[in-house]
């Protein structure tokens, strides 16, 4: 495998989601310094996934034109620009204008990288290649979560200053990128040239199952932005001080980094993929419920069981569209799913906030995402099995 190619991707999914799990973390300062609402705060997290719902389909069709490296950099500076200017941001509507200049490049750049390991990795090493990009997403959220509070803020001083040093992986991956990445001689031989058109589109749109996994995988980003956005927050109202709680809130993404390697391939050995879409489903309803009740000594446990159910299920969605669709229709199916999924993202942070600034308790949001898992669960029983075990 191309190592440079594959470890500046890396890097770039690191560099991408860090500078938004620190915000987390930062949700009682923030509020108390900025004087905002739950609901507001909510917004600096939900605003960069809304940007990928607006911008994933966009993003894929351009980088088709410019060439893989030129998409993903332009991405990355503009999500080095955001992250910069949010460490000058003063007051909240500075703060979330520039987290609208940083969720733009977070959205131009997270829908390209599955498109690197097709252009620059033999197809049958896609899938260990694939693990090992998707590897800097929970090492960047947990990073954020787990050392915001204890160890970037006594360093910072201000939450300006948190968002200074949190914009230093985007700066170092846009200097990885430009400088380490070349544009492909030539597509691999396996890869063949986009034939987009009106008609696959129709047929993308017309496919109710297709439909099926994007309404389920926007219930999946529901209640992932909901757990780890406000699981921060619920550790403090159990009593946890904040530096304890954002480390706890971590386990839930640093669980995800072993799920991504090893689910896969378990799904592979049973041959079926539905399992891992309901069983999960679940699992979370479980969870969400049992979260109102644990203490905080056994919240360490519930936030490993809600990472590694999530991920099980994130992962498996992202690979129906790849084995229900023609190849030349995968792009388009795929950006579909995340466009329509992410809005689940964006919608469950303002919900939890809402709830938190009426009832000041999250014992509702909780309610919530036991009905999302509940409802999740009977989806996932709709979808078509496309595992290679499943009865012809």
């Amino acid at each position: 495998m191309p190592r440079t190619v594959i470890v500046c991707a890396l890097l770039v999914g690191v560099a991408m989601w860090a500078p938004i799990y620190c915000v987390p973390p930062m949700e009682t300062l923030l509020k108390e310094q900025l004087l905002l609402t739950h609901t507001q705060t909510s917004l600096l997290l939900s605003v960069p996934v809304l940007m990928l719902v607006a911008t994933a389909i966009p993003a894929g069709v351009i980088s088709d034109r410019i060439g893989i490296k030129k998409a993903i950099g332009i991405g990355l500076i503009a999500m080095a620009t955001g992250a910069l200017l949010r460490g000058t941001a003063s007051d909240f509507s500075s703060l979330l204008g520039f987290t609208f200049i940083y969720g733009f490049g977070f959205g131009w750049t997270f829908p390209n990288l599955p498109k690197v390991v097709s252009t620059y990795v033999g197809k049958e090493k896609a899938g260990v290649a694939m693990g090992i990009v998707n590897s800097g997403f929970p090492i960047g959220m947990g990073l954020g979560l787990a050392l915001t509070i204890p160890v970037v803020l006594p360093i910072a001083e201000t939450y300006q200053g948190v968002f200074l040093i949190w914009s230093i992986p985007p700066l170092i991956a846009v200097g990885f990128w430009w400088a380490m990445v070349k544009e492909p001689q030539a597509r691999p031989i396996h890869i063949e040239e986009p034939t987009t058109s009106v008609a696959d589109l129709r047929v993308a749109l017309l496919n109710k199952h297709l439909w099926l996994i994007a309404g389920l995988m926007s219930l999946h980003q529901f209640f992932m932005w909901s757990w780890t956005g406000w699981a921060p927050v619920m550790m403090v109202l159990k009593g946890a001080s904040p530096d304890l709680a954002g480390i706890i809130a971590s386990i839930t993404i640093w669980v995800i980094l072993p799920t991504f390697l090893l689910m896969p391939r378990l799904s592979h050995g049973v041959g079926l993929r539905k399992p891992f879409l309901w069983i999960p489903s679940i699992a979370l309803a479980i969870v969400s419920w049992a979260a109102r009740y644990v203490t905080v000594s056994a919240s360490w446990y519930l936030m490993a069981v809600a990472g590694v159910a999530a991920a099980t299920r994130f992962t498996t969605l992202l690979t129906l569209p790849v084995e229900m669709m023609h190849q030349r229709q995968v792009g388009m199916a795929s950006g579909m799913v995340l466009s329509v999924g992410f809005v689940g993202g964006v919608i469950g942070p303002l919900v939890g906030g809402r709830i938190l600034d009426t009832t000041q308790t999250l014992d509702l949001s909780l309610m919530v995402l036991v009905g999302i898992s509940v409802a999740s669960a009977l989806l996932a029983s709709r979808i078509p099995e496309t595992g290679p075990g499943r009865i012809a």
